[in-house]
């Protein structure tokens, strides 16, 4: 079996690629871009709800989402835009 021998020019390119490879990622996470689509144990998991809030926010119509055979699906862009149309804002008086 060939010997490959690394050295320190090859260790530095390398982590110059992860480097990139990283800041491309948190661009894209950064973008929205990351996922298109959630399953609903994602949504479970983001907005912090259980499956029985999930089921009832899908029958009342409050998120969208896709059906294809088994699997339910939403679109990563509406959950935020139902987010923020049902953002609530407090006055507070003084």
């Amino acid at each position: 079996m060939p010997t490959s021998i690394i050295t320190t020019d090859d260790l530095l390119e390398f982590k110059l690629e992860l480097l990139d490879d990283i800041k491309n990622l948190l661009v894209k996470q950064s973008k929205g871009k990351l996922k298109k689509y959630l399953k609903s144990s994602e949504i479970m998991d983001l907005l912090q709800i259980s499956p029985g809030t999930l089921q009832n926010l899908r029958i009342n119509g409050t998120l969208p989402y896709t059906k294809i055979g088994g699997i339910i699906f939403y679109e990563a862009e509406e959950i935020q835009s139902v987010m923020t149309a049902n953002r609530m804002h407090h006055m507070i008086n003084s």
